[in-house]
């Protein structure tokens, strides 16, 4: 299981943002992501505030940096806590081969897609100040339907209260660098935006 930290901050202009990770950091690859949420019925129908996190099933595609092509099914599940903007998850991941036959093996344990998201962007790993600490992972997403969104990461060893403030400090220091204010951070899960702005008036 893999503890994940980090934080999302809505955009109004990503043409800089993506110039200054090109500058500062290695760049990766360009992908389109479609997320599907599959929860317990019961969950699916509570109210927004209480959305979980569910079962994602993810297909992803792209091309890497080197030019290469790649695609695979990712399902995802994790245990998230958000406290001032900053997440941290307990995560776990796996690979499948077969995307429908798995999401009909969740509905037959009773789980129901609640959700859709479909993203697409590129990312970069910018390497840190200080070793041995891990790399930030940044990705600059079009979130269809939000706009967009950078997310940045630190693959943590652990949750402990050190690694958490240390981890904090630096996604912090690197919005900093970025030029993108602090007030822009956003808590909210994207799921629980997508639902908002369908019940929001046209």
């Amino acid at each position: 299981m893999a503890v994940e930290i980090e934080l999302k901050a809505r955009l109004d202009d990503f043409e800089p943002v993506r110039e200054r990770l090109f500058v500062m950091g290695e760049y990766c690859r360009a992908y389109i992501k479609s997320d599907t949420y599959w929860l317990p019925a019961q969950q699916a129908a509570r109210q927004l505030a209480a959305i979980p996190s569910g079962v994602r099933v993810r297909r992803e595609s792209g091309v890497n940096a080197d030019g290469s092509a790649f695609g695979t099914i990712l399902v995802t599940y994790k245990t998230k806590e958000i406290t001032d903007g900053i997440e941290i998850n307990d995560e776990s991941e796996f690979i499948v081969s077969d995307a429908p036959v798995f999401e009909e093996l969740l509905g037959r344990l009773g789980l129901h897609p609640a959700h859709r998201k479909e993203k697409k962007g590129w990312a970069w790993l910018v390497a840190p100040a200080v070793e041995p600490q891990p790399p930030i992972l940044a990705e600059l997403s079009l979130v269809e339907g939000l706009g967009w969104f950078l997310e940045i990461e630190i693959q943590a060893a652990d949750n402990s209260q050190r690694t958490v403030d240390e981890s904090r400090r630096r996604l912090l220091a690197l919005l900093e660098q970025l030029k993108i204010p602090a007030d822009q951070i956003e808590s909210r899960p994207y799921t629980l935006m997508l639902e908002e702005a369908k019940l929001s008036p046209k």
